[in-house]
């Protein structure tokens, strides 16, 4: 089934005041106020994609001076949580449920293909993947108590869903959070490792499963995402309780042993963040509702560079740009001093 964009739309660069903090600003590029942002994929520096609710989708490839917003026709009401884009023409994007849904373009949005649907009663889908080879994964909350485990190895353009066992069964009260599409991360050897929130918060790497010391216990706590560093030794989880997103307490560890044992950072962020990414050697980004946290050592002390609030935070696969995205449609860039 292929569906086309309506309501097309370009957006220029938006100019509004830097948050400035020794050295690291917090730029905003755009705001599209039809949607809220969850979905974010940076080819390149110049390449990035966005997406999120009320089926919107954005597209830039000049580095975010210059934006194509639309909503793709037939999906006005799907929330896009998560998008991935392999070029400035070809991307994949995720639609949660009521059905769940995936479509893919290859003409830079104007038409999309359904790739996958699923409209089984419990379905909701959280997140993708992919190594750059086109292998990926997406997952989804439990049905009967089981992760919902999708697969792919031809770029999205087919999708089979892979049945699991024991050790990907969750507990009562145990999910996912669609909040940034980095619940779960590939790793360079072609595994995959997910986090889980809700009343209890764990690691699954597919053949085991570790407790975290996340903050857990109720359906708005737990684990929110997890970074990987570009050799996949170090190991980042953000999270915390996003019904009190100033609150501290558990909401960052970092394992370097595979998740068997995991340390907590001296200073942590500094409140509630639903994405971490590794952006340089040393250096990771957090973000959440009440704002954005840096780290220079590898995640031992965090710093608050920004109280503007963020969704979502991607380093270009193939550069060193940083860009973030959020509410109101509102996409930013992290520039920092060298």
């Amino acid at each position: 089934m292929r569906t086309a964009f309506i309501r097309m739309s370009t957006a220029l660069l938006f100019t509004a005041p830097a948050t400035t903090v020794v050295g690291q600003t917090i730029e905003t590029l755009t705001r599209d106020g039809n949607a809220s942002l969850r979905g974010l994929s940076a080819v390149s520096d110049q390449v990035v994609w966005v997406s999120g609710s009320n089926g919107r989708v954005g597209r830039s490839v000049d580095g975010g001076r210059n934006w194509v917003w639309a909503t793709v026709g037939g999906h006005e009401k799907t929330d896009f949580r998560d998008i991935e884009a392999f070029d400035d023409k070809t991307a994949v994007v995720m639609g949660v449920a009521e059905p769940g849904v995936i479509l893919r373009t290859v003409d830079g949005g104007t038409n999309w293909t359904t790739v996958y649907i699923d409209s089984s009663k419990g379905v909701f889908l959280d997140a993708m993947d992919f190594l750059p080879e086109g292998r990926g994964v997406a997952v989804g909350d439990p049905i009967d108590g089981r992760l919902y485990l999708l697969e792919t190895v031809d770029f999205g353009k087919t999708w089979r869903r892979i049945p699991t066992g024991p050790s990907t069964a969750l507990r009562e009260g145990e999910a996912f959070f669609a909040a940034s599409g980095t619940n779960v991360r590939m790793l360079p050897d072609g595994r995959w490792v997910a986090v889980t929130g809700g009343k209890s918060s764990r690691l699954l790497t597919g053949v085991e499963a570790f407790e975290l010391p996340t903050l857990q216990g109720r359906q708005s706590t737990g684990a929110n995402s997890i970074g990987v560093s570009s050799s996949g030794g170090r190991w980042m989880v953000v999270g915390g309780d996003f019904s009190s997103d100033t609150t501290r307490d558990s909401n960052c560890h970092f394992s370097d042993d595979g998740g068997v044992t995991w340390k907590t950072p001296q200073q942590g962020p500094s409140g509630y963040r639903s994405c971490v990414e590794a952006v340089s050697v040393n250096s990771w980004l957090a973000c959440g509702t009440s704002g954005v946290d840096l780290t220079l050592d590898d995640g031992s002390n965090w710093r608050k560079i920004s109280g503007e609030g963020f969704h979502v935070c991607r380093r270009a696969k193939a550069g060193s740009a940083v860009f973030l995205a959020g509410a109101k449609g509102r996409v930013a860039r992290l520039a920092m001093e060298r």
